[in-house]
């Protein structure tokens, strides 16, 4: 079936985000907006919206850094970030000596984006994902173009490809693509994509995931967390909780991010001699006599699930066995989607900053426009640990 296209509005009204001016205790995780929104990226907001709102004007000084951690109850470290997403989307810069100064603005033409996410609509991390590239100051003057195709998983494949087609027809001047993932020919699906983008001389920016199997590198540049990095943080976490026997739960034919949180995860398990206690296994998490099984076989003291999605289904089915989670089996997954903290038992997760992450990804994609001859790169976005009762920690 043909996918649908249509073009979403240039901008977005970046003021509709505000903080207040007094915030219970610094860097309060409490302090998140209802979306879940870090404190530094809100402090950013506030600070984003001044500026395009004229409150500083080019050429004027902001405010120090010991002022603004006063304003927003904030310690220096927060305030820090949020300049840096400032200088990132060249709106202020940073002399030494002297202060953080608001930058002219370029002047620069409108250009057209395409979106080639096959899971647009049905997740919630490549929405606020998108939000953040047009939240971007730097994509002011810019557009995206998106497609929606039969979301029946025999179709994907081949309706991603129909819209590869359309945005390489329509001469679109990058692609932000996240490849396809659990079917058994993705691999194949997201190379030809990628080839017929890389022969009509389609910049693109890689969303969440590589299209090489870990720890194989593609040659186009990747916006999403440190994947190894959240696999050994929350398996070194479950450790400082007491367990000592961890396992690795996913999907099959994932994409290659859980390749890298596995990684992590093993790597986690060897620095603590427990590297020959661990197992990775995979299957459905909603077949209750599948899972009954794994633990008879494994019998796991913790549980990382490779996203918060498989671990939502597999809680299910543990509690639907009558196994006590934390009490029996710890629990953690990735993404931090917002219901993790409404689940029964409220789920114990590494939060992605999705809006950030889409700003740097527009960010990205005007930087290899610019210097298309620049060598490809890994932007790696931070991922917070949050604990919740699934693992025990509160």
């Amino acid at each position: 079936m043909s996918p649908r296209y249509e073009v979403t509005m240039k901008r977005a009204n970046p003021g509709g985000s505000r903080v207040g001016n007094t915030v219970a205790g610094k860097d309060q995780a409490a302090s998140q907006s209802g979306q879940g929104m870090p404190r530094h990226r809100a402090i950013y907001e506030e600070l984003h919206a001044e500026i395009l709102s004229g409150v500083y004007k080019s050429g004027d000084r902001l405010p120090s850094e010991a002022v603004l951690c006063e304003r927003f109850g904030a310690s220096r470290i927060t305030i820090a970030k949020a300049f840096q997403g400032l200088q990132r989307e060249r709106l202020v810069v940073r002399r030494p000596g002297s202060g953080t100064y608001v930058e002219e603005p370029e002047q620069t033409p409108s250009m057209q984006f395409g979106l080639l996410i096959p899971d647009l609509g049905t997740t919630e991390i490549f929405e606020p994902i998108c939000q953040g590239m047009m939240c971007s100051p730097v994509a002011k003057a810019h557009s995206l173009t998106w497609g929606h195709s039969n979301p029946n998983e025999a179709d994907r494949e081949m309706a991603a490809e129909q819209l590869c087609q359309h945005y390489i027809a329509q001469r679109v001047a990058g692609v932000f693509f996240a490849p396809l993932e659990y079917t058994a020919t993705m691999d194949a699906a997201n190379r030809r994509i990628l080839g017929k983008l890389e022969r009509a001389e389609i910049p693109v920016v890689l969303l969440d995931r590589c299209v090489e199997r870990y720890p194989g590198r593609s040659n186009f540049d990747l916006v999403g967390i440190d994947n190894h990095r959240a696999g050994h943080m929350l398996t070194r976490h479950m450790i400082e909780m007491g367990a000592k026997r961890v396992i690795f739960a996913a999907r099959r034919h994932s994409a290659s991010t859980v390749e890298k949180r596995i990684a992590g995860y093993r790597e986690a398990l060897s620095a603590v001699r427990l590297g020959d206690v661990g197992a990775v296994v995979t299957g459905d998490f909603e077949d209750a006599s599948a899972v009954k099984a794994m633990l008879e076989r494994e019998r796991p003291d913790a549980i990382v699930c490779a996203n918060d999605v498989t671990a939502a289904r597999m809680m299910q089915t543990l509690l639907g066995l009558g196994v006590e989670i934390p009490e029996e089996v710890r629990m953690a997954g990735i993404d931090d989607v917002r219901y993790a903290r409404f689940l029964p038992v409220p789920l114990t997760t590494i939060r992605q900053d999705c809006m950030e992450i889409g700003a740097v990804a527009m960010a990205t994609m005007l930087d290899r426009l610019l210097r298309p001859n620049h060598p490809v790169r890994d932007v790696m976005v931070r991922g917070e640990l949050v604990v919740r009762r699934s693992s025990g920690g509160v």
